[in-house]
């Protein structure tokens, strides 16, 4: 199996911005795999991936499912790597319009990078404001990942959600969502038209 290089790019961004260089040297060096700088179109071992990611845990102390969610908060939330926001906000005007699309995630991004293949996203509504996101097929601990996201777009939209990861449950990562009260906060301004710099 190989990891995307954009997936280890984003993780090399997350410390290096979040840390500073210092630490991601540190990272590397942990590691021991001599790689420290990550190029976005080729691909890498998946043992790489995990000696990287389990260096960042010993790094900054932190539980490996803390770090991912703080990876994927990052995704949305870091002026740096504005686009995949975009990308996100494209679904629609609401977060339940964001949340509707997510099934729709995978071949989006597979528009911007045809290699690239992200798990499988699947929503399932349990209650009104009340949802289980499914998520398969990608490497262990996505759905960590994906709650950071969810949370950052929370935020991103202005509204109030609860977020909880279930655990692993037939070979998918399951992810309760509440929604609490929609238009909770103002959010982040979002002009569709911007220019991506």
């Amino acid at each position: 199996m190989a990891t995307h290089g954009l997936m280890l790019r984003a993780v090399q961004c997350f410390m290096r911005d979040t840390y500073g260089p210092r630490a991601w040297a540190s990272v590397i060096a942990r590691s021991r795999q001599g790689v420290s700088d990550f190029e976005a179109m080729l691909n890498y071992d998946d043992a790489l991936a995990d000696a990287l990611l389990t260096a960042i845990s010993a790094e900054l102390g932190k539980p490996l499912a803390v770090i991912l969610e703080d990876i994927g908060t990052y995704l949305v939330s870091d002026p740096n790597v504005e686009a995949l926001r975009r990308l996100l906000r494209f679904a629609g005007i609401s977060y339940e319009d964001f949340l509707l699309s997510l099934e729709d995630l995978p071949g989006r991004a597979r528009l911007a990078v045809s290699d690239l293949i992200l798990p499988r996203l699947d929503l399932r509504a349990v209650a009104d404001g009340c949802y289980v996101l499914r998520v398969s097929g990608g490497p262990a601990g996505f759905g960590h990942v994906m709650v950071g996201i969810l949370r950052a777009m929370a935020d991103d939209y202005g509204a109030l959600v609860m977020l909880d990861h279930h655990g692993t449950r037939k070979r998918a990562e399951e992810i309760g969502i509440t929604m609490v009260e929609a238009a909770y906060a103002s959010g982040r301004v979002f002009d569709l038209g911007a220019a991506v710099e």
